[in-house]
């Protein structure tokens, strides 16, 4: 049993005590990390000269960071409010001010997001790998502790352990290196127990002897980092609308954080619960007009009978409101001879005559053996209580019927006698790690068990490939599969770029995107879908998401499958590449479509005479929010569908911010817009909220009073 500590540093004192001052610490992504005891092994370090610390992790977190005093007027208060209880990785801090001490070395293969852009160590030891690589990767560092934030309970006064958000890499990293610590390798295994950790089953339960220590004390149940639901914009929603109708009834569903994933579960949802209002507004962006074969041809618009089923390496919020929405109901099973029978309609969850006939038929043994025996009670067919020996199956009462299915007779006396009513231990869901806003770790620790269990979370060597020794039965459980993820830039042949810049600049990672890329080649009836938007502005720019060419790629081009901008859909999968230059021009800005569509004619690769299609030549802002606004008159298409935890000010005030902010990117309307705001005459009473929220209801000074007529400028070209 795991020794337990109450605090850190006795904690961290006994680990280097069994391990030696040089110390390569595992620690999950996001927020699977046991912040308290990370910090305390890099004071240790940072301390110590002696002690060498290399940390292999990804995702390392922060609050978010003001830039400029109007941003630290609206986002400190915000920032106290959302992240106040959570405890801040003091490495983290570190490597962005630049001094990280000498012995200490933090290796990521994901970041934050955009955060690190020109964080020289962090882009200096960022390692490029796979998902279903990390855990292969970690030990090849020669990983010697592994530390974890856990949830515990305790049932029947045992104690029992959850790795809860973040399984994905451990439970592989734990099975890889189990070998190697059985020869007498010393790596010592840490859990740090939260109470706000959700207790999720699957492969995340382990045992207490995974566990070399323990750390407990309420000291440490911070709270878990959430990040609070985005903003949807218009472009989100279409891009969400066209994610939804790509999607299979009776299929399987993957997705990744962010807006464009919040908007393909509104799209799903708006498809169930008011399939008119969804097919209509397809209609009004002429969706089956300009993109039918496509569509008709992998995706549906009726509402989900079969429902769908998640396979997922992150377990998104919105997968929660699916669930409730009835979306995301369709179970799985862990044997892949029933997933079958269940895929192909032979038979259903209910176990009588024509249930044990199809197992029959697939080839179950007659007698069954005590190895069939067993994974068919497992899965409900027989009665927990019941017992095999000898090809017979014998009931608590002492009755017993011989194992056979291969005749009515049999099989009528094994339902009288020993058979369960309906098929159990159903998946809805296989995630490998979660992150979300804070009211989705409430929703899944107030979750009854008996439907937290239907969310299994596992490793990504189970989630993320069909390699392995479950290959049968992933093939079986993911058919229909949408891989649905986000994308930065797409090139006009048909790679994407999502983790990096033409410098060598990392924005984020590869993470899983290629695994399920791949994968969608691999699976039978899948399709991989990339999502974008079709522009960006940076500091007043406008520029193309579409290019001709890019100098860095993640995705090859030889891997193109389906991709999606607001504008629409594009299949490339099996095409040319002049057909996959046209599939890509018609779902681009019309801004940018007539210089792409020459670059391509000078590389040779369009013909001369190509023209882009009329119906696609509207693709822009104006064409496409236009089709919204009677929608958005009866209530649909919000800001915020999901809840927010900004106040009404606040998401006010960021609007007028982010416009305030372009006004002045550049000198000439910087200074128009200055002068704009100096020589506009008082200030509207309804600003006054507003105002009063930033400080500025009373300026104290001429700055004061310069940032408050600027803000006047912003909000009443805002509300």
């Amino acid at each position: 049993m795991p020794r337990t500590f109450d605090d850190v540093a006795e904690c961290v004192e006994s680990t280097l005590a069994r391990v030696g001052p040089h110390i390569v610490l595992a620690l999950p992504l996001g927020i699977g990390k046991p912040n308290p005891l990370a910090n305390e092994f890099y004071r240790r370090a940072r301390r110590d000269p002696a002690i060498t610390l290399k940390i292999f992790t990804a995702l390392s977190l922060r609050a978010p960071q003001w830039h400029g005093e109007l941003e630290r007027r609206l986002l400190q208060p915000l920032v106290e409010r959302l992240f106040g209880n959570d405890v801040p990785l003091d490495y983290v801090r570190d490597m962005h001010a630049g001094c990280l001490p000498e012995n200490v070395e933090i290796v990521e293969f994901f970041l934050d997001p955009g955060a690190l852009l020109h964080v020289a160590h962090s882009q200096r030891h960022y390692v490029s790998s796979n998902y279903t690589h990390v855990a292969r990767d970690v030990a090849a560092h020669g990983v010697n502790v592994i530390a974890q934030l856990v949830a515990k309970r305790t049932t029947e006064g045992s104690a029992e352990f959850s790795l809860g958000s973040n399984p994905d890499v451990t439970v592989d990293l734990l099975e890889l290196l189990a070998p190697q610590r059985r020869q007498g390798r010393e790596v010592v295994v840490i859990g740090e127990v939260n109470r706000h950790m959700p207790f999720m089953f699957g492969p995340a339960a382990v045992a207490a002897e995974t566990f070399d220590f323990l750390v407990e004390h309420s000291r440490y149940d911070y709270e878990l980092f959430a990040p609070p639901n985005p903003r949807l914009r218009t472009a989100d929603y279409a891009i969400g609308l066209y994610g939804a109708r790509l999607v299979r009834d009776g299929g399987t569903l993957q997705l990744g954080i962010g807006e464009l994933g919040d908007a393909v579960v509104y799209g799903l949802q708006l498809r169930q619960q008011q399939n008119a209002e969804f097919r209509d507004m397809l209609r009004g962006l002429k969706a089956d007009q300009r993109f039918g074969d496509a569509l008709a041809a992998i995706g549906g618009d009726a509402p989900f009978e079969s429902g769908l089923y998640a396979c997922t390496e992150m377990f998104v919020d919105g997968f929660l409101d699916l669930y409730r929405a009835g979306i995301l109901r369709r179970r799985v099973y862990g044997d892949a001879r029933i997933q079958a029978l269940l895929n192909d309609g032979a038979l259903g969850e209910r176990i009588d005559e024509r249930f044990l006939a199809a197992l029959a038929a697939a080839g179950f043994g007659s007698p069954l053996d005590a190895a069939e025996f067993a994974q068919l009670q497992g899965l409900g067919v027989f009665q927990r209580d019941c017992r095999y020996a000898d090809g017979r199956i014998e009931n608590s009462e002492g009755s017993s019927a011989a194992a056979r299915l291969d005749s009515p007779a049999a099989r009528a006396e094994l339902l009288a006698l020993c058979a369960g009513r309906q098929l159990a231990g159903g998946i809805l869901l296989h995630g490998g790690f979660f992150l979300g806003p804070r009211g989705f770790y409430a929703a899944l620790r107030n979750l009854p068990e008996s439907e937290r269990r239907q969310f299994s979370m596992g490793g990504v060597a189970f989630v993320n490939q069909l390699d392995g020794p479950d290959h049968a039965l992933k093939i079986a459980q993911r058919r229909h599969a949408r891989f649905i993820n986000s994308t930065m830039m797409v090139t006009l042949l048909g790679a994407a770029v999502s983790d990096g810049l033409a410098d060598g600049q990392v924005v984020s990672g590869v993470g899983g995107q290629y695994n399920f890329v791949a994968m969608a080649h691999s699976l039978p009836g899948a399709r991989s879908i990339l999502a974008l938007h079709s522009t960006r502005e940076k500091n007043g720019a406008l520029t193309s998401n579409i290019l001709w060419n890019y100098a860095h790629t993640t995705v090859p081009r030889h891997l193109r499958d389906v991709v999606v901008t607001e504008y629409g859909v594009a299949d490339l999968r099996g095409r040319t590449d002049q057909e996959v230059i046209g599939a890509l021009l018609n779902i681009a800005d019309s801004r940018f479509q007539d210089g792409l569509k020459r670059e391509a004619q000078a590389a040779g690769k369009l013909a001369r005479d190509y023209q882009i299609p009329a119906m696609h030549g509207n693709n822009t802002p104006r064409a496409l929010e236009e089709r919204f606004v009677l929608a958005r008159a009866r209530g649909l298409y919000s800001d915020f569908p999901f809840g927010t935890d900004f106040t009404s000010e606040e998401i006010v005030l960021a609007k007028a911010l982010a416009r305030l902010e372009d006004e002045t990117a550049h000198t000439w309307p910087r200074v128009q817009a200055v002068a704009g705001a100096v020589l506009a005459r008082g200030t509207p009473a309804n600003l006054k909220p507003y105002l009063d929220r930033m400080g500025l209801g009373k300026p104290q000074t001429r700055q004061e009073w310069l940032w408050q007529r600027l803000l006047v400028r912003a909000l009443r070209a805002t509300i």
